[in-house]
């Protein structure tokens, strides 16, 4: 039988893990931003997912606190860095944009910190502590199954392409590892709001995973395959 102190041990390990994957995700989005500043332009990239990963960052770190949940501040830690991040390749996009993608990212992000302000201070408003972690829960739960749920569109994007081009192998394999660490975490803690997103986080992390290894093969083969000379 396994003693406490070994399941703490596990239960840490995984969320420390966790942490780390998670960096990978946060730092692929650098090479786009390097291009945004070399060419002092947003070009047709699109800051929108940079605002609903923060807001995401946002309700993620609020549920982990002590006040919203018990011994969950490793997802605390994970997505206050997250936010950091998030927040800055706003600042980078919203400083590059155009008139309109300015003026739109402002109020998205003036948005995001309006919506997280009354989400954190209408949750201290509920004494009931029982009430309070349900809710910052299911909204916790909510947005990190509609981010694992993102990429569905890639997905769809490689298959009709049978190219892997739009789909990076790294970004992919950090989500899963990422997914997966957390839904250790979430059974070692016993916490459904985690282990429920990152289960289905881990299983489109596969699929992901397995879309990439077979096309990337396919393509591999076919770029072998012997050129058919034409008879004169």
């Amino acid at each position: 039988m396994v003693s406490p102190q070994t399941f703490e041990a596990l239960k840490q390990a995984a969320g420390i893990a966790g942490n780390i994957f998670a960096f990978g995700l946060f730092v692929s989005p650098i090479p786009t931003f390097r291009r945004i500043i070399r060419n002092q332009s947003t070009e047709q990239f699109s800051g929108i997912p940079y605002v609903y990963a923060l807001l995401n960052c946002l309700i993620c770190a609020w549920y982990g606190c002590p006040f919203i949940s018990y011994d969950n501040l490793l997802v605390t830690t994970v997505n206050s860095v997250g936010a950091v991040f998030q927040l800055t390749y706003i600042i980078i996009f919203i400083t590059h944009a155009d008139k309109n993608k300015k003026f739109k990212m402002s109020g998205l992000l003036l948005a995001v910190f309006g919506l997280f302000a009354a989400i954190a201070i209408g949750s201290l408003l509920i004494t009931d502590l029982e009430v309070r972690h349900l809710l910052i829960g299911f909204l916790s739960c909510a947005t990190l199954i509609s981010m694992f749920a993102s990429p569905l569109s890639v997905m769809n994007v490689v298959i009709q392409t049978r190219s892997v081009e739009f789909m990076p192998f790294y970004l992919s394999l950090s989500t899963f590892l990422m997914s997966t660490s957390f839904l250790l975490y979430g059974v070692f803690n016993f916490d459904p709001f985690i282990y429920v997103p990152n289960g289905i986080g881990t299983i489109l992390g596969i699929a992901q995973l397995a879309l990439y290894f077979y096309y990337n093969n396919q393509s591999k083969q076919e770029s072998r395959e012997p050129l058919i000379e034409s008879v004169a």
